[in-house]
């Protein structure tokens, strides 16, 4: 038991190495690739043979789910007639980490003639393949995981971080958002939570208590714990909201002095609450709550009325919402 665990933790700490050293080998060559990408009047067609294939499917299924169009090219069917997907539009990223693959350096000569921009991301700088591409990305490791030095291990999981590190930045340059993701992913569980909205997920403000400025600390007390909360609602005479206070808010005050009970919540509250709109995302009101530190957020409707209340049990209650 105790040599499989060693065995195991020395394969993921030799990979997160390999992982690590990466940083140090990210330079120019990876904004060109970028730059050269986003220019991409075509679409983005990565190949590659083996782990280094199994890996350029998943670059594909990345880009592709990111807003960069993108397709997996067999080397060898590219041989065999399916070079006929390739324009001179398209950039082709060839995956190899010895740069020497032979059914890639075969299709070097008709590449060349379509004049598709090539992209290497190899281990081997001086390799064929690095030497036929206008631009090369280095995915070198150290050494591999297997104690033999035979399998990919530490060269394909590095050479799939650098595709992961291509397709965000891309996403990042390209400005694509959750509604973008969403308009991809528009099934599953996934397009389930993406094209949540917060009114699918706020409750009526009936459902907590509601004060006024004027309420005593105590008051606030015997009405959230009545109702089985930790904040309250302060609203104004006309139903509008003037803030929220919440039962951590004690901490701001004298509670040691014998007149603390009796005090008006309006010097604890947040005067000035963070709100979200009904129409916005539920992701949206996640990450809201997550950056503020909240637990209740209130919702208004386009008129900055208040139309119910969003708290972070209610959002985890509907699933695994992801921050973009």
């Amino acid at each position: 038991m105790k040599e499989i665990l060693r065995h195991a933790r020395e394969v993921i700490r030799i990979e997160a190495e390999a992982v690590q050293g990466l940083l140090d080998r990210l330079d120019d060559n990876f904004v060109r690739a970028v730059e050269a990408l986003l220019a991409c009047q075509g679409r983005v067609v990565v190949t590659g043979i083996g782990k280094s294939g199994l890996v350029g499917r998943k670059i594909v299924a990345t880009l592709t789910s990111t807003g960069t169009p993108a397709l997996f090219l067999h080397p060898v069917e590219g041989l065999h007639g399916d070079l006929g997907m390739v324009t001179a539009k398209d950039v082709l990223m060839a995956i190899s980490h010895s740069g020497e693959t032979a059914e890639i350096i075969n299709l070097l000569p008709s590449l060349k003639k379509i004049g598709a921009k090539i992209i290497t991301l190899t281990g081997h700088l001086t390799s064929t393949l690095a030497k036929n591409s206008e631009i090369v990305i280095d995915g070198g490791v150290e050494r591999e995981a297997c104690p033999l030095g035979l399998a990919p291990t530490s060269s394909t999981t590095a050479a799939l971080v650098i595709g992961d590190a291509l397709a965000i930045a891309l996403m990042r340059q390209r400005k694509f958002d959750e509604k973008d993701f969403a308009l991809l992913h528009p099934g599953g569980s996934l397009g389930e939570r993406l094209h949540l909205r917060v009114k699918d997920v706020m409750r009526p403000v009936e459902e907590f208590p509601a004060i006024t400025k004027e309420t005593t600390v105590n008051e606030f007390l015997v009405a959230i714990n009545r109702q089985g909360t930790d904040f309250a609602l302060v609203l104004h005479p006309d139903g509008s909201l003037a803030g929220v206070a919440a039962a951590r808010d004690l901490r701001r005050g004298d509670i040691g002095s014998p007149h603390f009970l009796s005090r008006f919540v309006e010097g604890l509250m947040a005067s000035a609450p963070s709100t979200i709109e009904e129409g916005s995302s539920a992701t949206e009101a996640m990450r809201t709550m997550m950056e503020n530190d909240l637990v209740v957020l209130p919702v208004l409707d386009k008129g900055k009325q208040l139309k119910g209340v969003v708290t972070f049990r209610d959002l985890l209650n509907k699933g695994d919402l992801r921050v973009f």
